[in-house]
């Protein structure tokens, strides 16, 4: 079963199910999830449904004890920051240091790599032919919850006139379906991200533009707090194989070079610099 998540918390995530609903066969199923209607459809034989928090989504850490046979849990959430930049995004949430917003300690979801990918190449598809004049990006892997079955965001943003945006709410909408109904179709090469900003404008182009899915995404800021630990927990916390590491060069502090090469070394696992 497939799990698509909203917040009643979150005018975004209930403008975008709103879209889901008007645009997909979803009929209520005729039971109730946090005293809220649920609603389902069938894909490709796989159910899936459409449950509304009463909590916002980042605290939800324990939402799956809820749900049985859970293959794939989306989020559907605005997302937020100070520069209010109009912006699609799609991540993996979890922490790869302290629980700052919700989740666990140095734990992380598992990450849907492919999935993620076909969320980002819709939502930059449907960005051109609707004319919208928002930024489609990756994001680093960050805030909870951190759970144990493959979990990704797709976000609006970033500020309260872009959650009202109707037509940019519909575009996270069929992105959120498409990864939905492809999920376990699209076979790009999974890598794990490492350097750059948080919006990592490099990683977007190279999964749009070639076979390349990240998986969990660790940027500049965060590098300091890794180890060995962490990155082997990255790696076996995602839904595909591995292929190799992608070191947004650049985008890592001088003093930080050197001991993450050492550490990938450590583990055997190839990386290239972008």
């Amino acid at each position: 079963m497939i799990l698509l998540v909203s917040s009643n918390k979150d005018i975004a995530s209930l403008n975008i199910a709103k879209q889901i609903l008007d645009h997909y066969p979803l009929v209520k199923a005729g039971e109730n999830f946090q005293e809220r209607s649920v609603y389902e459809t069938e894909i490709d034989g796989r159910k899936v449904k459409l449950v509304t928090l009463e909590e916002e989504s980042i605290y939800a850490q324990t939402l799956t004890a809820s749900f049985n046979n859970l293959e794939l849990v989306v989020f559907i959430s605005r997302h937020s920051s100070e520069s209010g930049k109009p912006t699609l995004s799609v991540h993996t949430p979890g922490n790869l240091a302290e629980a700052e917003l919700g989740g666990i300690p140095r734990k992380v979801s598992i990450s849907p790599a492919n999935a993620m990918r076909t969320a980002l190449k819709v939502m930059a598809r449907f960005k051109g032919e609707m004319k919208l004049d928002y930024e489609v990006s990756y994001e680093g892997t960050h805030h909870g919850p951190s759970l144990d079955v493959p979990t990704m965001f797709v976000e609006l943003g970033s500020s309260l006139k872009q959650w009202n945006d109707l037509k940019a709410a519909e575009v996270v909408a069929h992105s959120a379906m498409e990864a939905v109904s492809k999920f376990d179709h699209c076979l790009g090469k999974a890598v794990l991200g490492i350097g750059g900003l948080h919006y990592n404008a490099k990683f977007t182009q190279m999964a749009l533009e070639s076979e390349v899915a990240f998986g969990h995404m660790i940027p500049k800021y965060a590098i300091p707090k890794i180890d060995v630990p962490i990155l082997r927990h990255c790696i076996e916390r995602t839904l595909e194989q591995i292929d190799h590491v992608v070191l947004d060069w650049k985008g890592i502090r001088g003093e930080d070079k050197l001991p993450l090469v050492e550490m990938l070394k450590e583990i055997g696992l190839l990386f290239e610099k972008a």
